[in-house]
């Protein structure tokens, strides 16, 4: 059973911020070289990185060379968006456990301050047209924007602004309550997530509507960030480790992303043979208030236990990082217990991963 030994992330500053001169290298490798550290180890098989709007060209082969790594690491940069950097860990443990590995660094970083702009050429040799969000399924009848679809959630369960608003200062209101952060590595000065702050009913009425009952109050901002996971042996395990018991990937409705870490979660716990009673800690990405609040329904979560630091609405949403930050959240506060990490992805995607401490 591969193991977590070190986990490590940058703070989580929102686009245009103290984070936007630097590359997906100069996220990354601080990054890196902190789980290592913290491991007391020098050498790795493997690089996984998540990376979802990047300029390509292999970024988990870059970090790995900026790093320092020996050049016999290959790097492997895998895009399923939101859900890129859980599902970097899900890889780095089946290579460990199949014994193709025996320690991998697996995660992601993104950078939408330097992202590229896109643009889509024209067959007959007119102006190229500028596109933000790709494409998620093959069929524009059944390929919504996420705003749209969370706002489609919203309606569908029930979600009134006003309880979306709930959701997002409650959010804030435990990011602001956590007086330490040691997970997160210093860099330009930021040693902790800058964008949470006290949020009022009477503010958020002046939130700006994105879709439907969705605003930019209950909506995850664009964020630059960084999180990498040492996965390892188990034979490497020692006092503190985080066992991973086990993860589901799977695909669901695309018209309604925001739901589909609740069959991959459902199937998870019918892997391990446990409950939602069973779960610990459960950090839930909010990528918006109405799909955390759907997915935390949905899998019977007790909400006491779930972001107890808050979550992305608090934060920020770098994508590729995202998934990556919620397992990084659970070595760091996770007691005993299991403890649980889902998230949602473009074009109806949902992944869960279950850790245990190693005591």
């Amino acid at each position: 059973m591969a193991v977590i030994l070190s986990a490590r992330r940058t703070a989580v500053v929102p686009k245009g911020g103290a984070f936007a001169r630097f590359s997906l290298e100069e996220l990354a490798v601080p990054v890196l070289h902190a789980c290592l550290a913290d491991a007391g180890i020098a050498a790795v098989d493997e690089v996984i990185c998540a990376n979802a709007i990047g300029p390509g060209g292999n970024p988990a082969r870059r970090v790995a060379l900026a790093a320092g790594l020996a050049e016999r690491v290959a790097g492997l940069t895998i895009d399923r968006q939101c859900a890129g950097g859980l599902d970097a860990l899900r890889l780095a443990a089946a290579l460990v456990d199949s014994g193709a590995a025996d320690i991998v660094l697996a995660g992601g970083v993104e950078s939408f301050s330097r992202r590229p702009l896109r643009f889509l050429t024209d067959p007959d040799g007119g102006a190229p047209v500028a596109y933000d969000e790709a494409p998620f399924t093959p069929w524009p009848a059944r390929n919504p924007r996420m705003a749209e679809a969370a706002a489609g959630l919203a309606e569908s369960r029930g979600y009134d602004r006003a309880a979306q608003e709930a959701w997002a200062i409650q959010s804030h209101a435990k990011a602001l309550a956590v007086l330490a952060w040691p997970e997160v590595v210093s860099l330009a000065g930021v040693a902790r997530d800058p964008f949470a702050r006290g949020l009022t009913p009477r503010l958020l009425a002046r939130a700006p509507v994105v879709a439907g009952s969705v605003t930019r109050a209950t909506a995850a901002v664009a964020a630059d960030g960084a999180a990498f996971c040492l996965v390892a042996a188990d034979r490497f395990a020692r006092p503190g480790a985080l066992h991973i018991l086990g993860a589901r990937t799977l695909g669901a409705d695309p018209e309604q992303p925001g739901l589909a870490p609740v069959p991959a979660g459902l199937a998870l716990f019918e892997d391990l043979g446990v409950a939602a009673p069973d779960i610990a800690q459960a950090e839930v990405m909010e990528a918006y208030a109405a799909q955390a609040m759907a997915c935390v329904e949905g899998l019977g979560l007790d909400l006491a236990r779930v972001n107890t630091g808050g979550g992305a609405l608090a934060r920020g949403h770098p994508i590729g990082a995202s998934g990556a930050i919620l397992a990084v959240r659970l070595f760091h506060s996770l007691g005993d217990g299991v403890g649980l990490a889902a998230i949602a992805s473009a074009g109806g995607i949902g992944s869960a991963l279950a850790v245990e401490r190693q005591r």
